[in-house]
């Protein structure tokens, strides 16, 4: 594959500034600190991510706005809690009194407690995913934290309020339609920023180059192999990390060797490209992958698992992997996969998808109910 120069051109500057303010209000939210999200229409958002909360955060966010916060939770936490029966969209709790930190965190992470703690008193509103009035955004915003999709929000009057608490309070302001754009932009961002030769086992002759986004998030990789010829339909391998089953070898899925042997498929094919995207969990994290490990444990598959943590049963988006083709200079593939999904979405990315390369490995002992559960749920060929 013909080498192409670096770096690529940066983006926008408004396009920056927007993955910034995401990125540096996402952060806000990890360690414990309220931001202010700003939707299309109607008042601010201050939000308080449920996860990190404390009772002196939840009483400092009723403090500057005078108000008993929401708790909002997704339309699939909402369910698994026997809250709602409609998984889309996010639920409105209205409490009577300022929440505790303990009912917040049980009502965000199912790994403390399963079924609802006791909401006496509270008013339930279901918001639709397209009501853009701030709480869908404020969840979206957890997610992109890697934290549990939950928070505790406060509606402040524009502009005056707003302003205030932004002179004041020392809080970050995040518009609405920056996190709804944030992927896109991310993926539109991405900048080779390093390559190097890295002989492998499987394969000599393997170079890696790396992928950073503006904001300086999330990095992927391209493994690539050999001299991928662009006119050729490329072999193709899009594979998210996976820390248990890539690097220590866990059992409980079949990650590590769908990586090891795509690798040597490739090598035996004399060239390709294993994309190691970064979307673990199917894009959910690690932290929130461990929490789903101890719902299977109690018999929950990895669908409902990742449901009950308030997420879709798979995050994960695959444009960041088209704009890495592109940039490599490919856009017909060969790919290897069993995930019809992963097909579909690269192709209305603008990626051709000439053939389907089957990719399956045996059970091993500890993942029977993990792969049924890709088969019979997810609808990979298998």
């Amino acid at each position: 594959m013909p080498a192409t120069p670096m770096p690529t051109p940066a983006p926008a500057p408004s396009r920056a500034a927007s993955l910034r303010a995401v990125e540096r209000a996402a952060g806000d939210l990890r360690r414990g600190d309220p931001v202010l999200v700003r939707p299309d229409r109607g008042p601010a958002m201050l939000a308080l991510a449920a996860e990190t909360a404390s009772d002196a955060g939840i009483a400092r966010v009723e403090r500057l706005t005078g108000r008993v916060p929401w708790i909002v939770l997704t339309g699939q936490r909402a369910v698994a809690l026997g809250l709602s029966d409609d998984p889309s969209g996010v639920l409105r709790i209205a409490p009577a009194a300022l929440p505790d930190v303990v009912t917040v965190r049980d009502l965000a992470d199912p790994t403390r407690r399963v079924e609802a703690p006791g909401l006496a008193g509270c008013r339930r509103t279901r918001i639709p995913a397209d009501a853009r009035d701030g709480e869908v955004e404020v969840t979206r915003l957890t997610k992109i934290a890697r934290l549990l999709p939950a928070a505790l929000v406060v509606p402040v009057d524009r502009p005056l309020g707003a302003d205030r608490l932004l002179q004041n309070a020392d809080i970050l302001s995040v518009g609405a339609f920056d996190i709804d754009g944030y992927e896109r932009h991310a993926a539109r961002s991405l900048t080779r920023v390093a390559r190097a030769r890295v002989p492998i086992e499987a394969a000599e002759a393997t170079r890696i180059v790396a992928f950073r986004p503006a904001d300086g998030g999330l990095e992927h990789l391209a493994i690539v192999i050999g001299d991928p010829d662009p006119a050729d339909a490329v072999l193709v391998r899009l594979h998210s990390e996976c820390f248990t089953g890539d690097l220590i070898g866990s059992l409980r899925c079949d990650c590590g060797q769908q990586l090891r042997g795509a690798l040597a498929e490739i090598a035996r094919a004399g060239s390709g490209v294993l994309l190691y995207l970064a979307q673990e969990g199917r894009g959910i994290g690690l932290i929130n992958k461990l929490r789903a490990y101890n719902l299977q444990d109690q018999d929950f598959d990895t669908v409902d698992a990742n449901e009950m943590l308030g997420y879709g049963a798979d995050e994960r988006v695959y444009l960041p992997a088209a704009e890495m083709l592109r940039q490599l200079g490919i856009t017909r593939v060969r790919l290897m996969t069993n995930n019809p999904d992963k097909c579909t979405q690269l192709a209305g990315l603008g990626i051709e998808v000439a053939d389907r390369v089957s990719h399956v490995f045996p059970a091993n002992g500890h993942n029977e109910f993990y792969l049924r559960t890709k088969k019979e749920r997810s609808g990979h060929l298998l």
